[in-house]
């Protein structure tokens, strides 16, 4: 009888429910001891789970976007000794190129009822930035660790690959011709409008001492994103500034009774509370264009997303409900979703189903930017560092504490008259913040 076992999740720390975003093997393939599994994300890091023991995978457990944990079996494995010993058997002698084959072979004796999992995975286009790319629907190709190992280091899609080995096999040769054919193709490519001319690669070691630096995971994500945005959103950015003179006198006035509640009151808090109010007098920054661009989404929830600094660079979890909460409360959850977003243990719920964004440089300085809208949505707000500036009240020049506000919209869906009355409002409630409570 065969030596069927089953291959589980090791202890891995302190992960619960980690989500596997790649299985790096089929069933059929015979691998190594220390060959990797599976890839598993958790919101803090990205890992490979190892064999513990060489042999043939006969049966996947799990595919892309289930969850695991300690324990959960990845794969049923016939070890290598149960594989040599009906290897002896074999009256043929095995030709020494039969290595590249066996994996082929051995697929055939796997039962008829056992399936090959399926690269299906939730959407994620409430999740970008966040999440990685996938592709959906497609067959899983055939391959060994090794050539995905190899594929995986050169950026290369293997769906995209033809593969020239038995059973359509993908070989370390056909992901080298994959490459060089798509280097030879790029030129022409750029060449006659269908992409974006390439930046000129420059040797910078020539000019003096350099050093690499990968970018983190999350900046190559929402880079991808942000670029995506700016390239397929006509931006428009709106300036303007808010006389917050009586609402940091009153935000001060709470500090004690804050620090009593164990809560700090910030700017953002009351910020959150105006543009939820400007909102609501002007529906259409709160709203999203259609799969067909035609036809406009206009949402009757108000959930703020505020782009937060971390480590490891911007996320943008989403505060749901803004509107049905006080001035405390939301103060107590943007501290709390604060923090864990630079520790690095928000869960993807927390990066969905925002309507308009609030991106706030007040902490830092500068005195204004211009911010990207975070698509789907079709607006965001960049908030700089507040001034005392002299102002002219009709008779002499007073002291007013001005907060720069720069409003960026998607033109599609906003003109600009629309987007000069918003940033209007939205400063007269902050200038006078009771107007927020009516």
């Amino acid at each position: 009888m065969a030596n069927i076992k089953e291959i589980t999740v090791p202890d891995i720390g302190d992960f619960d429910e980690v989500e596997v975003i790649e299985v790096l093997v089929d069933a059929g393939d015979s691998i190594e001891a220390e060959d990797s599994l599976i890839s598993l994300e958790s919101d803090k890091a990205t890992m490979e789970i190892p064999s513990p023991e060489a042999g043939v995978v006969k049966q996947i457990k799990v595919a892309i976007g289930d969850k695991v944990s300690r324990g959960s079996v990845i794969l049923l494995l016939e070890s290598s000794n149960a594989v040599q010993s009906a290897a002896e058997l074999e009256t043929e002698e095995v030709d020494t190129d039969a290595e590249t084959e066996s994996p082929a072979t051995v697929s055939e004796t796997v039962p008829e009822n056992v399936q090959a999992p399926s690269d299906t995975t939730e959407s994620t286009d409430e999740i970008i930035p966040y999440a990685p790319d996938t592709v959906a629907g497609q067959p899983r190709s055939h391959a060994s660790p090794s050539v995905r190992r190899f594929a995986f280091e050169l950026g290369v899609n293997l769906n995209q690959v033809r593969g020239s080995g038995p059973k359509a096999r993908i070989l370390k040769e056909d992901v080298q011709g994959f490459v060089k054919q798509a280097m030879q193709q790029a030129p022409s490519a750029a060449s006659t409008g269908a992409a974006i001319p390439p930046v000129p690669k420059v040797d910078f070691a020539k000019f003096g001492e350099i050093e690499d630096r990968p970018l983190s995971r999350i900046k190559k994500i929402a880079g991808k994103h942000l670029h995506a945005c700016w390239l397929n959103i006509p931006h428009v950015t709106q300036f303007d500034e808010a006389d917050i003179t009586d609402l940091e006198e009153f935000r001060k006035s709470m500090k004690e009774e804050a620090e009593r509640k164990g809560v700090r009151m910030t700017p953002l808090v009351f910020i959150m509370k105006a543009v939820v109010s400007a909102l609501k007098e002007y529906p259409q920054f709160n709203s999203s264009l259609d799969d067909s661009q035609e036809n406009l989404i206009l949402k009757k929830y108000f959930n703020l997303g505020v782009a937060v600094d971390t480590p490891d660079g911007l996320m943008v979890p989403v505060i749901r409900d803004v509107d049905n909460k006080g001035f405390y409360e939301l103060a107590e959850e943007l501290m709390e979703i604060s923090r864990r977003a630079r520790d690095g243990s928000l869960a993807p719920a927390d990066l969905q189903g925002g309507t308009f964004s609030i991106s706030s440089l007040g902490g830092i300085g500068g005195s204004n930017f211009t911010p990207i809208i975070n698509a789907p949505e079709v607006a965001i707000l960049g908030v700089a560092r507040s001034q005392m500036k002299p102002i002219w009240n009709g008779d002499d020049f007073e002291p007013r504490l001005m907060l720069p506000l720069a409003l960026s919209y998607d033109h599609r869906v906003i003109d600009g008259a629309d987007g000069a009355r918003f940033i209007t409002y939205l400063s007269k409630m902050l200038t006078d913040i009771r107007k927020v409570l009516l």
